[in-house]
């Protein structure tokens, strides 16, 4: 492996049965990027899956498992499919090239290797890899508060959910809402309320632990947290942590029926997933567990493990 490691340089996975190709590549690319290697086919599909490379330089002629066969694999796979693949080959037919494209790849670099466009080339994709990511970053992130949105929450509770089902391990979901905050718009004033807000966002990312973790403002005044790996009870002390934080933060509330400051609900639900229920089922348990908990006077939480039947 040839490595070029700062923490904001983009990874190149470069697949050539050939180790001479692999070393003239990482020669020449070393200095724009992170190059990782395969020299076959499912080695190539295997490195493609953990560790998600920015983009992929792939041989066309290999044993076993052509690139185009690798190609095909990777945009069946929903994990590997938004990556861009560029094809490197001595083939240079009009037939082969439309054939690379068919099966997916963005573009070809034809052996033998000229360093300056093998470069531009690399640097124009990669350029449009980062502008990609700057635009999804952006679609999916709050804009008032700075965390995720409910579109990337909906996204990763969809991953994690799959995954907690493939693995068979529990699997926690947390409603989050501030109490009372339409009396706090109304006492205060809109642009207040937009500041308790992300005072509650920073309170609430400051007790995310682990990198498994996820936050999201789930809209208007309420947020939600994915806990993979998490079973009940590591649940309910994660939302109670939540709920100290936030009453210790002392953001003044003194509007109709408040507690005289900032305080949350919640509503928790643990399970390990089964194809037998839905998110759709989770999520509308894990929001009747929030419902509970403001009729049981807010400023609590309320935790169910999801029933094995409903």
């Amino acid at each position: 492996m040839f490595e070029t490691s700062t923490a904001d340089k983009q990874t190149v996975l470069v697949v050539d049965d050939a180790i001479s190709n692999i070393k003239m590549l990482g020669e020449i690319l070393r200095a724009d990027c992170d190059i990782v290697f395969a020299t076959n086919g499912k080695s190539a599909l295997q490195q493609a899956t953990r560790m998600l490379p920015d983009l992929i330089l792939l041989d066309v002629v290999m044993p076993d498992m052509d690139g185009y066969q690798v190609c095909h694999h990777l945009k069946q796979n929903p994990a590997t499919a938004h990556i861009p693949v560029i094809f490197i080959t001595a083939l240079d037919s009009i037939e082969d090239e439309e054939k690379g494209l068919q099966a997916g790849a963005i573009d070809y670099i034809a052996k033998p290797f000229h360093p300056p466009i093998v470069t531009m080339r690399v640097r124009n994709h990669l350029e449009l890899v980062r502008h990609r990511k700057r635009l999804k970053m952006l679609s999916t992130t709050d804009g008032l508060t700075g965390i995720a949105n409910r579109r990337r929450f909906d996204e990763v509770l969809h991953t994690e959910w799959h995954r907690a089902l493939r693995e068979q391990e529990f699997f926690s979901i947390l409603l989050i809402d501030i109490d009372f905050f339409k009396q706090y718009n109304d006492h205060y004033g809109h642009l207040k309320g937009d500041e308790c807000l992300q005072q509650v966002a920073e309170i609430l990312q400051s007790c995310i632990q682990r990198e498994t973790d996820f936050l999201a403002r789930f809209g208007g005044e309420e947020f939600s947290a994915i806990l993979p790996n998490t079973h009940l009870e590591g649940a309910k002390a994660f939302a109670q942590t939540i709920m100290s934080r936030i009453e210790q933060a002392n953001i003044p509330h003194e509007g109709h029926g408040s507690f005289g400051k900032i305080t949350a609900s919640i509503g928790i639900t643990s399970l390990v997933p089964t194809n037998a229920v839905t998110l759709t089922d989770a999520l509308s348990f894990t929001d009747g567990c929030l419902y509970e908990a403001k009729n049981a006077g807010r400023n609590t939480c309320i935790s169910r493990s999801f029933p094995s039947s409903l």
